[in-house]
């Protein structure tokens, strides 16, 4: 039998918030909640969140990029810095759709791509 995917993980120092982070912002579904332990669903994308056992785990470099179509890139983005995300940079405005990066909780990013 050969291996399946079974989820990505993120570390955070606050995991509910980051949870709700994802919930909120990107219409996750939280199938786990603990302080130390979350489980996230976005159709057959499963996202871990692990509370992290060290203080600095904030991000500095893109060593975490997760990458999400959305449908409407001005209210996803709305949503993500209500919750606490800033944008990296300005929104491109391509030919086959727009394209934007958010810093988000403890430093992780987002790429956002909405199709023309």
């Amino acid at each position: 039998m050969a291996a399946s995917f079974r989820w990505i993980l993120q570390l955070h120092r606050d995991v509910p918030k980051a949870a709700r982070f994802y919930s909120e912002g990107l219409d996750f579904t939280i199938n786990v909640c603990s302080l130390r332990w979350a489980e996230l669903q976005s159709d057959s994308l499963k996202l871990a969140l692990m509370h992290s056992p060290h203080e600095q785990v904030t991000q500095k470099a893109y060593s975490s990029v997760l990458s999400f179509t959305v449908t409407d890139m001005n209210s996803t983005i709305t949503k993500l810095m209500a919750l606490g995300a800033e944008l990296d940079g300005p929104i491109k405005y391509e030919v086959h759709g727009k394209v934007a990066a958010m810093r988000c909780i403890d430093g992780h990013v987002l790429g956002l791509y909405e199709p023309a």
